[in-house]
């Protein structure tokens, strides 16, 4: 099937509540694939396939719009304006009790935020972005970051599987760096990945989505070359020191991936671990100019998530101000 964005409500004042966003079976008459349309060389496949298509008289059942009838641009400025606050979530029946709802419409569960009903000043900055960026900026964007997940992607290959390839090995914009054999092989965790990172002065991608125990990379358009390497040597080092596990020449448990990451006390304090301070504080990727400490060892994150304290004092605290 494709989606197609089709005019459903013509007469509306509001001129972006006139389209709709309609499933179309390839074969309902007057379908008429065109053409494949080429992302930097890639055809793609199921849901990353891009086509020209001619509609010719068309019918489809009106239970095929997606969302309500002139939710088209709604639907497409959703997913470009980003999830947090801005994107639908649908539930069951069953769960509409328990959603946060607004103060003044009585519900029990109340808001979660500061505002109940998403941030709007999220869609200005998409608009203003295609509008600086023109036709031919986004165009050239799109490219650059598919030619950034891409590099990272031929890079990475070989010492780690990529999740997803089109059948010509290629990834759209983001790719998934699969490190589920390092826990295998090696007891290494994405965890352990993701904290190592932070010793090369990188926050870690997406982690265990949309694959558990993955890393998803997204670069943008914005990373340069340089950074992209730096980010890629750093992945390597990570590989290369899970391979010493595997090889017996490193602890399974006393080692730069499991202690990560390291803090500038322990570069200063008494050293005990079986590797050197300069792998630990220093490892590939990492600036010797400019390099980021992090403030504390690792952390509990499942205790943490599981037991939230609150560190804002009370407000007895300001009746002496």
């Amino acid at each position: 099937f494709a989606i197609a964005m089709v005019i459903t409500d013509p007469d509306n004042p509001n001129p972006y509540m006139r389209a709709s966003q309609i499933i179309v079976p390839t074969d309902t008459k007057g379908f008429n694939f065109i053409r494949n349309i080429s992302v930097m060389g890639d055809e793609g496949d199921g849901w990353n396939a891009h086509a020209e298509i001619k509609y010719e008289n068309c019918i489809v059942p009106e239970k095929n719009i997606l969302g309500p009838v002139g939710a088209g641009f709604k639907i497409a400025q959703d997913r470009l304006g980003g999830g947090p606050g801005m994107g639908p979530i649908g539930v069951k029946a069953h769960l509409a009790a328990h959603l946060p709802d607004h103060p003044e419409h009585g519900g029990e569960v109340g808001p979660v935020s500061a505002a109940p009903f998403g941030s709007p000043s999220i869609l200005p900055v998409s608009w203003a972005y295609i509008l600086l960026m023109g036709g031919e900026g986004l165009t050239q964007a799109t490219k650059v970051a598919i030619l950034n997940a891409n590099y990272i992607a031929a890079r990475l290959s070989g010492a780690y599987d990529i999740l997803y390839t089109s059948k010509t090995g290629r990834v759209a914009h983001e790719c998934i760096i699969d490190t589920r054999p390092l826990n295998e092989a090696a007891d290494v965790t994405v965890d352990d990945c993701a904290k190592r990172l932070m010793d090369s002065g990188f926050h870690a991608p997406t982690m265990s989505w949309p694959v558990a125990g993955t890393l998803m990379v997204e670069p943008t358009e914005s990373e340069p070359k340089a950074e992209l390497d730096r980010f890629c040597d750093a992945m390597l080092s990570i590989r290369a020191e899970a391979q010493e596990i595997i090889d017996g020449t490193m602890d399974r448990v006393n080692n730069p991936l499991k202690n990560a990451p390291h803090t500038v006390t322990d570069l200063i304090e008494t050293w005990d671990r079986p590797y050197s301070r300069e792998q630990a504080c220093y490892p590939a990727g990492a600036m010797r100019g400019d390099k980021y400490w992090v403030p504390v060892n690792r952390v509990d994150n499942v205790h943490g998530d599981r037991h939230l304290i609150c560190t804002c004092p009370p407000l007895e605290a300001y009746e002496e101000a």
